[in-house]
């Protein structure tokens, strides 16, 4: 990488790849999840995921760029780090809260990825790029939020008793 076209491209093929591992990983963190609210938030974020997935393809076609061949490293390392997880708890209440506790570490990086796109896609001068990749980042904080509501609304204490 030599330039911030680069670099840029290669933030894009990460998120690409981010994207993809969470596609696969959602409905096993769903189908753990023992309250009904929370498993319609994973139920919803996995379709949300699916068009953020398909945002990066088309804006990765749109500067002529393979989205693919690129592993986000982060993204297995935090997936693996929740399937770690998953199998040691053992209370369902400990579980959800687990759940939640995981599902923003992913949201956190996503919003910092993305953020970083946005940054680099506005200094290249890509303007409705910029816009599409905000519009993702506004959907990870929404998604990140939601999770905060759920925790701190009554998830969190159903696990401390």
């Amino acid at each position: 990488m030599k330039t911030l076209k680069d670099l840029f491209e290669h933030q894009l093929k990460d998120l690409y790849s981010a994207e993809n591992q969470l596609i696969k990983a959602l409905p096993k963190v769903a189908k753990k999840a023992s309250d009904s609210a929370l498993k319609k938030a994973f139920e919803s974020h996995l379709e949300e995921t699916k068009a953020h997935k398909e945002r990066i393809k088309e804006i990765c076609d749109e500067l002529d760029i393979k989205a693919t061949g690129e592993t986000c490293k982060a993204m297995k390392g935090l997936i693996k780090e929740a399937e770690s997880f998953m199998e040691e708890a053992e209370d369902k209440e400990v579980m959800d809260a687990g759940l939640i506790a995981e599902a923003q570490r992913v949201e956190h990086y996503e919003i910092s990825a993305y953020g970083t796109a946005v940054r680099y896609a506005k200094e290249l001068g890509h303007k409705d790029i910029a816009a599409k990749l905000q519009k993702t980042l506004d959907e990870e904080y929404d998604a990140d939020n939601k999770l905060d509501k759920l925790a701190e609304g009554r998830l969190n204490k159903k696990a401390k008793s």
